[in-house]
């Protein structure tokens, strides 16, 4: 916050574009990895077993395409967020004021509201403190330290709360192991850990609702009966973690902030490996804890659940919780209660900070064309209170909605609406031909499609193995992340249809844009280039307020927000361009090129062992 340069929106949303590999790939996980993570994969992990790792494991990949593939060409491009690159495209509006809405309503409903609710069931197991006065204590600080220090602080306490995470993490594996008496043992007993209550007045609950899976030590299952079938996970998780790990603002921005492509690609790496551990620090530790506490965790009597954590269609969500109160030391767990405040606040900065950023650049440039730079950072600033602010009013809906399936929550959320992102960007960098009519309507016939699933899954409730959903088969039936493959296919084919059949968008639109042209030395005239002048003129029209004159409390506050920095003196037309040259620059030294490059290969054949060997 001290020495990074808040004063501007490239400082405060990209950290100056200086970071190197090692916050970038320790800021990426911590991103993705919040409490949402402890809570749901260990909770999925000890009612259903390891496959749930898979959806970790599938990053590995997807990381390297973000690092090689998609990165370069924002780079090229010289966005700050994703909406903007698609407007750069595609021109118009109406993509990058879709994509812009979509994303702030992502991020409230799934992500906000996920890490919330996991990170208040553990608070109130282990503290016993009232839920709304922490979580308004934890949104407060978490909000705080967003609005004063921009990216680069974000980056730097994930950072270190990427080593607590860690470090409390696998104190806990140790332990729950040792209770368990090792691996061989682990895998034997998690198999009989069956609940002794499994009947109600005349009622005896179905086997399979508390017996363990016999796949639970396999990644792939089978395609029809299981509940990850290996098709889904192996295709369908991947489009969804193409739209997340290469177009979603969060992650995107951590490698927009690097000082040059060696580090982001380096950051990728690092984070890819940072990946395997959930596997071993949080499915393995949920499955031990469902052998340690079987008959609370692994729970189907709906009203003995009801008494153990509040819910009558399972307990599985307080598996990580529950081992960390009981089979801690007193010191350690108030670590490992930092370890989940940790992961909780990393993942609020990193949607707070980029939300801002949507909002600024992408919906409040269009309200107020003519927004000087200092109003720009103020706006982003003020839309993170309001987000607070939102998050806590939704506070009650998420507790009212514990229905015991977090993980499967999030994932089926981003199922319906993720794909029709993911191949819009997908087309957009290595198909050319795609223009703006057939991204707009795959997004929105997408959308429509998706929105019909969820909404009509959603009305008839989850349910539950004892108390099945009444949702027919035809809507409810095909798997999510079967209807992700199917939903990709269909905004696909709409995406490449309408452009085939509608005028190309010309070369000189694209230089920069597009794999094919990516190298291209021409230079680009981008399509919403009378708008950029247009603005450019009308900040230059309006002058800065200087520091003198200014009382004690004016320059108190101008400090806290960043807007005391001294300006550089104004850059020639000159010197602007030779700094955009610099902030596009995609080269990269030939020595850790083929560094990062070999290392991105031993990455993938990483995850191939890791895949084959559990599968």
């Amino acid at each position: 916050m001290f020495l990074s340069n808040r004063g501007t929106v490239g400082g405060f949303f990209l950290a100056g574009r200086k970071m190197v590999w090692w916050p970038i790939g320790a800021s990426l996980f911590a991103s993705n990895i919040g409490s949402g993570h402890f809570v749901g994969l260990s909770g999925t992990g000890a009612a259903a077993g390891i496959a749930i790792a898979g959806f970790e494991w599938n990053a590995l990949i997807i990381v390297f395409a973000l690092g090689w593939l998609f990165v370069p060409i924002y780079i090229r491009a010289g966005v700050v967020t994703m909406p903007e690159y698609l407007k750069k495209r595609f021109g118009g509006r109406r993509i990058q004021m879709y994509l812009s809405v979509l994303s702030l309503l992502l991020y409230i409903f799934t992500k906000i509201s996920a890490d919330m609710f996991s990170g208040a069931i553990f608070i109130q197991m282990a503290m016993g403190l009232n839920l709304y006065l922490a979580i308004i204590i934890l949104l407060g600080v978490t909000g705080l330290y967003t609005i004063t220090g921009g990216l680069a602080a974000v980056i730097y306490t994930d950072t270190l709360q990427t080593i607590i995470m860690l470090v409390g993490s696998f104190i806990l594996t140790g332990f729950a192991f040792a209770k368990v008496g090792g691996y061989e043992a682990f895998k034997e007993k998690y198999m009989k850990a069956i609940p002794g209550n499994t009947s109600y007045g005349n009622i005896n609950i179905d086997p399979k609702c508390y017996t363990p899976r016999e796949d639970s030590f396999h990644i792939f299952r089978d395609p029809i009966t299981g509940d990850l079938p290996w098709p889904g996970l192996t295709f369908g998780l991947s489009i969804l973690a193409l739209w997340y790990w290469c177009t979603d603002q969060v992650i995107v921005q951590r490698c927009l902030s690097a000082k040059n492509m060696s580090h982001v690609k380096a950051g990728c790496v690092m984070c890819g490996y940072l990946k395997l551990l959930p596997m071993f620090v949080m499915v393995m530790p949920g499955m031990i804890s469902r052998i340690l506490y079987t008959d609370m965790v692994a729970c189907v009597v709906p009203s003995e659940c009801e008494r153990y954590c509040g819910t009558k269609v399972g307990c599985s969500n307080i598996a990580y919780p529950k081992m960390v109160v009981d089979l801690m030391p007193n010191g350690l767990r108030g670590l490992m209660l930092s370890v989940m405040l940790a992961s909780l606040m990393s993942s609020l900065t990193s949607i707070f900070n980029s939300a801002s950023t949507l909002f600024t650049m992408d919906i409040y440039t269009k309200i107020r064309s003519r927004a000087t730079e200092r109003e720009l950072m103020l706006a982003g600033r003020l839309f993170i209170l309001a987000l607070i602010g939102v998050s806590i009013a939704w506070i009650p809906v998420v507790q009212s909605a514990q229905s015991g399936q977090l993980f499967d929550y999030i994932q089926s959320i981003t199922s319906y609406l993720g794909p029709p992102i993911a191949a819009v960007f997908l087309l957009a960098i290595f198909c050319k031909r795609v223009n703006e009519e057939g991204a707009f309507w795959g997004l929105f016939i997408g959308l429509v499609v998706g929105l019909t699933r969820m909404i009509a899954e959603f009305s008839y409730g989850p349910g539950s193995c004892v108390n099945p959903s009444n949702c027919p088969k035809i809507i409810c039936g095909v798997h999510y992340l079967y209807f992700a493959i199917i939903l990709f296919g269909i905004s696909t084919i709409v995406i490449l249809s309408i452009s085939l059949i509608t005028k190309p968008i010309p070369d000189v639109h694209l230089y920069g844009l597009c794999w094919t042209l990516r190298n291209s030395k021409e230079k680009r005239i981008d399509l919403d280039a009378d708008e950029r002048i247009e603005g450019l003129e009308s900040k230059e029209d309006e002058s800065e307020e200087g520091d003198e004159g200014q009382g004690f409390l004016k320059k108190a506050y101008n400090w806290f927000c960043g807007f005391d920095q001294k300006k550089g003196p104004k850059l020639s037309k000159e010197e602007q361009e030779a700094m955009e040259k610099k902030l596009t620059d995609t080269s990269e030294a030939p020595f850790w090129r083929n560094i990062v490059n070999i290392n991105g290969i031993i990455l993938l054949a990483v995850a191939v062992f890791c895949h084959a060997f559990f599968a």
